[in-house]
């Protein structure tokens, strides 16, 4: 037997009380249904802001919360800002552009809050304000834009009614659609000529009829851009196509010749079903093999597959926390876990003895032993290959018993095996750096059988995102 559809259900004129996880925002309500004496549950909403006063949706229920749509601004909280962006509310980024700044990193400090103590049962000290970005547009220097035949159509656009060229798109994902791509016209988290090398590229395309990728049945020829931008004003520009074809160095010449500051242009050709381009070559077409970016004197080579965190001038502040809660002296041996392009390991090695880093790519491992050679530090050693693997106490007994450990791994945290390697090296101070606090307060759980956290400190990466990174000092019990 067919099942009914469901109801629709509106709840009228509820009242936002605070930001929640996840971008969203969070009420208490009770369904139309209910009696009187029920209690009222827990409701998610996107796009709204504490204050806000809202006809919403319901579109999931859950024995414990709701969760729902905004289908009218009823009253919109005093606290409620335009969106400057055009694409707000169907690009999946910047969700918390319509929160005062003010409100978005107490917000990122209560996620952390949230995640180690109310919901980990950590004994944490209090938690510091969260250090703010001095950028709050146009603060990434770096972008992926996806190409797309079938781009993602409007409610009030007919499909039927738009022609080829009217259905590509060059821009981002939508949500959790893998297939589905808004057309981007203007993007404010890269500065210029991020957007104008975007679009140069889609019009070109489309007026020499290079196919644009479909991203279900994996055919077409334009696949995807990466724009890189430095702090000196260079910028790399990598391409990649589903296949190679004729015109592509017509393509490339076009492009170079349209935007003389671009320093650096790969291409590459990703015949494979999935985007990743870790495995791919990236072949350089015009320009200098890299751009560069300083730090206190220190210049890191950025290649067209290196690690480099996407806000410059944040990940100076973030660096500066790691190097306080490290407290070296001079004399201390430091391990660098998950050091990426050794960024962290350079950063803090002229007030340690030796540095070791270890990372599984083995490119950003190269790029580390380039950008430790041309900044003069000899006290470095890089190894590449997976953590659990390199990090064991053989390998310990070998390099040294690390005074101080510093560890930022991807958001899945550490490994197990991992932790116990840690556990047996027995440093006198951990500095755990992390993009998701939850997997960061599961760590901190089983690190804690030796270990208490002496310091915490958020630290915003993504104005207008719901994403944080923190920073915890750990000390030997």
């Amino acid at each position: 037997m067919a099942r009914g559809r469901k109801t629709t259900i509106i709840l009228e004129g509820v009242t936002i009380e605070a930001v929640a996880a996840e971008g969203k925002a969070l009420a208490h309500a009770k369904l139309p249904t209910e009696p009187e004496e029920a209690t009222a549950r827990v409701l998610f909403v996107p796009f709204a802001v504490p204050g806000d006063v809202v006809d919403v949706m319901v579109t999931k229920r859950k024995k414990s919360f709701l969760e729902g749509r905004i289908v009218r601004l009823v009253q919109p909280s005093p606290r409620r800002l335009e969106p400057f962006c055009s694409h707000f509310g169907t690009c999946g980024g910047c969700k918390w552009q319509i929160l005062p700044y003010d409100l978005q990193l107490e917000a990122k400090r209560q996620q952390v809050y949230d995640q180690l103590v109310r919901i980990g049962h950590l004994d944490v000290p209090e938690i510091r304000p969260t250090i703010g970005s001095e950028k709050i547009r146009e603060y990434r220097n770096k972008l992926e834009f996806t190409a797309s035949d079938r781009r993602w159509v409007f409610s009030d656009e007919d499909p039927e009614k738009l022609s080829d060229e009217e259905r590509v798109g060059l821009g981002f994902h939508v949500g959790k659609f893998f297939d589905k791509v808004l057309d981007i016209q203007h993007c404010y988290l890269q500065r210029e000529p991020s957007n104008q090398i975007r679009l140069f590229v889609k019009k070109y395309a489309l007026e020499h009829g290079i196919s644009f990728f479909n991203l279900r049945e994996k055919t077409g020829i334009l696949r995807n851009m990466f724009v890189r931008t430095a702090e000196n004003q260079q910028v790399m520009l990598i391409v990649c196509f589903g296949r190679d074809f004729p015109g592509r160095e017509a393509f490339l010449d076009a492009i170079a010749a349209e935007f003389p500051e671009i320093s650096s242009l790969y291409y590459l050709v990703n015949a494979k079903v999935n985007d990743s381009v870790a495995d791919q070559e990236c072949i350089l077409y015009k320009g200098d093999e890299a751009i560069y970016e300083s730090m206190e004197g220190l210049n890191f080579k950025i290649g067209p597959k290196s690690f480099y965190q996407t806000n410059t001038e944040q990940a100076y502040a973030l660096y500066k926390v790691a190097r306080e809660f490290a407290g070296l002296t001079g004399g201390e041996v430091v391990y660098d876990l998950y050091t990426g392009t050794g960024t962290i390991a350079q950063f803090v090695s002229a007030k340690a003895s030796k540095v070791i880093g270890i990372e599984y790519v083995p490119e950003a491992i190269d790029d580390a032993r380039e950008n430790a050679r041309r900044n003069g530090i000899t006290n470095c050693d890089f190894y590449a290959g997976d953590m659990k693997d390199i990090l064991t106490d053989g390998f310990i007994e070998e390099h040294g018993r690390p005074d101080v450990i510093i560890l930022d791994p991807p958001r899945a945290g550490i490994h197990p095996d991992v932790g116990k390697v840690i556990l047996n090296a027995a440093p006198r101070r951990i500095v755990y750096v992390s993009c998701n606090p939850a997997s960061q307060a599961r760590d901190l759980a089983a690190l804690s059988v030796k270990y208490k956290v002496t310091a915490v400190q958020p630290v915003d990466m993504f104005p207008h995102t719901q994403h944080v990174e923190n920073v915890c000092q750990l000390e030997l019990l």
